[in-house]
C-alpha cells in the first residue's frame, strides 16, 4: 500500500480530506466534522460508528475505493462482531484504519443528526438531533502531585476526548461524583445537555438514555417515552387529568382558583404527581431506570401551561387574558418538583396567546403550514379547540370554547376511547336501523362475526358521537336545526319519547343501553358551532373564502371520519380529498421538540409570526356561532361536500315535535 496520505470521502455529506495511513475513520470523521455517532469514544463498545466502504472508481473524486484499502478486522472489532453482530460489509469506524484511498458511506442509523420517517400520513419527517448526548471517558486518577479536584479532571477528560468546553455541573450530581468515579474505576459515561451541562453520570460504559414527550390536556394527560438515540417511541401511557375534579372546562378551574386561595397550588401538585407517575409507569413498562429519563418536552393550553409551571392562571380568566409568559421555558425536573432525576431537563413550548397555548404551537410545528403556499386550516379538537389558519405568507390563530362533549363528557352514553366504546356508526335511511363498530372488535354489529363479548359495549366515544349525529342527519332523524323528529316514532321503535323530547336508541343488549338524546345533539351542536365560528372568523380576517387543506388533530383526531365531520359542520367546506385526520399533532410536535433541538429554535421563531385573534371580543363571532348551530350550516352551501355526499333538504321539521303528553299539557295551558 502507498505511504502517501490516503484520501477519504464521506458520503452523504461529501466531506473529504487526506490523512496519514493508520488514521482511524472515526478520527478522520471528527477532523472533518462528519456527522458520525459515537458514545464510547472509539473503544468499540457502543457500535454506533458503523460505516460502509463503497467500492468502485470515483472519477469525480479521483479515487479508486476498495475494501482492502482499510485495515482488516482486529481482535477488538472481531469481538464486537461476535457479541453483537455486524451487517455484511459494515465496519466500526473507530477500529478501521485508512491504508489507501476510500469512499465511506455513513448510513442513517450511524448519524447523530438524521431523519426518522414517521408513518402517519401528512406529517413531515422527524429530525433526530437530541439535546442530551452520552460521552464515555477515562478520567485520570488523582495523585499527590496533582491537586485538581475530581470534577475538574472529569471536565478536562470530556474536553480532551470530545471537545466539550466550559461545562457546568449541579451540586446534586457533584455529591455523587466521587462515588461514581471510583465505582467505575475512573471509567464513566456522562450525559451532557446542549453541550454545556453535565446532568448525569454512570460508572463504566452506559449507552441508553430516554426522553419523554408530554401533552397536558384539559381532560387527559399523555406521556410518550422515547429512545433519544433513535427517536423511537418505546412506551406510551395516559390518564385523566386530575384537575377535572376542580372543573371540567378551563374557566371552571380558573374560577376555582379565584374562589379558593391556594387552589392553583392544589392543581399544580395534582398534575405534577400524575405526570411523574405516568413517566414512572412507562419506564417500568420497558424495564428502564427512571434515573435515565433525562429530557422532557411539555405542551398544553395556556391554563394547563401555567398550572404546570406553578403560575397562578387567574389573569387568563378575563380580558385581556394576559399570559405570564408567552416564551418557551427551559428548566429542570427539580424545579417542577417531579419525582425523578432532579437534573433531568424540561422544555415547555411557547404559547401563542392567552387562549392559544403550547399545544397549538406544537401542532403548528408538526404540520408546518408555514412551509407551503396552500391555505391550510389546522384544528385541534379538544375541550378548548385551537385553530390556526395560514401558509408561508401569513399565520393566524384563535381558540374556541368547545367544551368536553367531543371527548365523551356531557354526553349521556359518552366515554373515553377505550375497548368497548362505539367508535363507528352507520344508519340505514330506509329502516333507521343502525350498525356499529366498537373498539376492540373489527367487525360491524350486523356481521355474524361480531363478538362484543371480547370487550363488551360500554358506551360511545368522540369519533362515534360525531358519526352518529351526522348519520342521524343524513337519515332524516335529525333536522338541520338539530331536532330529533318525533314523527319517526311511528316508523321505528328506535325513535322514542324521552321526557319532553325524543331520543334515538343506538344500541341495546342485556347489559347496556346506548341512547342519543336531544340534549346530546344540542351539546354537539354547541361544540361544533364554537369550533366552526372560530375557523370562519379566521377566514374572514384572512380575507379568504375557502381553504385548500384541512388537518384535524386532537386526542381522537386520527379516528375522526372526515366526511362525517364535514357533514356535521364541524369544519368549513373543502374538497374531501384534502381533509386529513392527523391524530395527536400536539403530541407529535412535542416529540419533534424532544428529538430535535433545532425544532425548538424553529417554533420559538415561528410563534412570533402568528397573529392572534381573540374570539371573546370579536363582534362577528356570535353571528358565525348562531349560523353554525345548523347542520351542517345555516347559510354556507357546502358545495364541495355536496359533490360527494347527498345531503337532506334543509327544511325544518314542522309542528311542536314533542311527545303527545307534552302537547296535551301545552294545549291545556293555552285554553281559556
Amino acid at each position: 500500500m502507498s505511504q502517501r496520505p490516503a484520501k477519504v470521502v464521506f458520503l452523504p455529506s461529501g466531506k473529504r480530506g487526506e490523512f496519514e495511513p493508520g488514521t482511524t475513520l472515526l478520527d478522520a470523521a471528527r477532523t472533518l466534522n462528519v456527522d458520525l455517532d459515537s458514545v464510547c469514544g472509539g473503544r468499540a463498545m457502543c457500535g454506533r460508528c458503523q460505516v460502509l466502504c463503497t467500492e468502485g472508481e470515483f472519477a469525480k473524486h479521483g479515487i479508486s475505493s476498495k475494501a482492502d484499502h482499510l485495515s482488516g478486522r482486529g481482535a477488538v472489532e472481531t469481538r464486537y462482531e461476535r457479541q453483537y453482530g455486524l451487517a455484511e460489509g459494515r465496519r466500526l469506524a473507530c477500529q478501521a484504519c485508512l491504508l489507501d484511498d476510500v469512499v465511506i458511506d455513513v448510513p442513517p442509523d450511524s448519524q447523530v443528526h438524521r431523519q426518522v420517517i414517521r408513518k402517519q400520513a401528512g406529517l413531515l419527517d422527524l429530525e433526530l438531533f437530541p439535546t442530551v448526548r452520552l460521552h464515555y471517558v477515562e478520567v485520570p486518577e488523582p495523585n499527590m502531585h496533582n491537586p485538581e479536584g475530581d470534577l475538574t479532571r472529569l471536565k478536562l477528560a470530556l474536553e480532551f476526548e470530545w471537545g466539550l468546553t466550559d461545562l457546568r455541573c449541579g451540586v446534586e450530581l457533584v455529591q455523587d461524583l466521587q462515588k461514581i468515579l471510583r465505582q467505575g474505576e475512573w471509567k464513566v459515561t456522562a450525559a451532557v445537555y446542549d453541550e454545556r451541562d453535565i446532568i448525569a453520570l454512570w460508572p463504566g460504559f452506559h449507552d441508553q438514555v430516554y426522553g419523554a414527550a408530554i401533552d397536558v390536556g384539559s381532560t387527559t394527560i399523555a406521556v410518550h417515552l422515547c429512545d433519544l438515540a433513535n427517536g423511537k417511541v418505546l412506551a406510551s401511557s395516559g390518564a385523566m387529568n386530575p384537575q377535572i375534579r376542580y372543573g371540567e372546562d378551563l374557566m371552571s378551574r380558573v374560577s376555582y382558583v379565584m374562589m379558593n386561595p391556594g387552589g392553583d397550588r392544589e392543581m399544580t401538585m395534582s398534575v405534577r404527581e400524575t405526570i411523574a407517575r405516568l413517566i414512572s409507569d412507562v419506564s417500568r413498562e420497558i424495564g428502564a431506570d427512571l434515573h435515565d429519563v433525562l429530557d422532557m418536552t411539555f405542551v398544553g393550553n395556556p391554563v394547563m401551561h401555567h398550572l404546570l409551571l406553578g403560575i397562578d392562571p387567574v389573569e387568563l380568566g378575563g380580558a385581556p387574558f394576559a399570559l405570564a409568559t408567552d416564551e418557551s421555558v427551559a428548566t429542570s425536573a427539580a424545579t417542577l418538583k417531579l419525582d425523578m432525576n432532579p437534573e433531568a431537563r424540561v422544555y415547555v413550548l411557547p404559547c401563542i396567546a392567552g387562549h392559544v397555548g403550547a399545544d397549538a404551537a406544537a401542532m403548528v410545528l408538526s404540520a408546518r403550514p408555514y412551509h407551503d403556499d396552500a391555505m391550510t386550516l389546522l384544528v385541534d379538537v379538544g375541550t378548548n379547540a385551537e385553530i390556526v389558519l395560514g401558509n408561508r405568507e401569513q399565520l393566524m390563530a384563535c381558540s374556541s370554547p368547545t367544551g368536553p362533549a367531543f371527548e365523551g363528557a356531557q354526553i349521556s352514553g359518552g366515554q373515553r376511547a377505550a375497548p368497548g366504546a362505539i367508535d363507528r356508526v352507520r344508519i340505514d335511511p330506509g329502516t333507521l336501523e343502525p350498525r356499529v363498530r366498537v373498539i376492540g372488535c373489527d367487525e360491524w354489529s350486523d356481521s355474524e362475526a361480531f363478538d362484543s363479548s371480547k370487550t363488551g359495549v360500554t358506551g360511545i366515544c368522540g369519533s362515534g358521537i360525531i358519526e352518529v349525529i351526522a348519520e342521524m342527519y343524513l337519515a332524516g332523524i335529525v333536522s338541520t336545526d338539530g331536532i330529533i323528529d318525533g314523527q319517526l316514532a311511528a316508523r321505528s321503535e328506535r325513535v322514542f319519547p324521552n321526557g319532553r323530547t325524543y331520543s334515538y336508541l343506538l344500541y341495546e343488549s342485556e347489559n347496556v343501553r346506548v341512547v342519543v338524546t336531544q340534549n346530546d345533539v344540542r351539546q354537539i351542536q354547541l361544540a361544533k358551532a364554537a369550533l366552526y365560528a372560530g375557523a370562519k372568523l379566521l377566514m374572514e380576517r384572512m380575507r379568504v373564502d375557502h381553504v385548500d387543506r384541512i388537518k384535524i388533530a386532537g386526542a381522537f383526531g386520527s379516528h375522526i371520519d372526515t366526511k362525517h365531520a364535514m357533514v356535521l359542520g364541524l369544519i368549513p367546506d373543502c374538497d374531501l380529498d384534502n381533509v386529513f385526520s392527523v391524530g395527536n399533532a400536539a403530541g407529535d410536535g412535542a416529540r419533534m421538540a424532544l428529538m430535535d433541538k433545532n425544532a425548538r429554535v424553529e417554533i420559538d421563531r415561528v410563534v412570533k409570526r402568528i397573529q392572534k385573534i381573540e374570539t371573546a371580543v370579536e363582534p362577528r363571532f356570535q353571528e358565525h356561532f348562531i349560523n353554525a348551530m345548523a347542520i351542517p350550516h345555516k347559510i354556507d352551501p357546502y358545495a364541495e361536500l355536496r359533490k360527494k355526499v347527498s345531503l337532506p333538504e334543509s327544511a325544518r321539521f314542522q309542528g311542536d315535535n314533542v311527545p303527545d303528553r307534552r302537547r296535551r299539557r301545552s294545549r291545556r295551558r293555552s285554553e281559556p
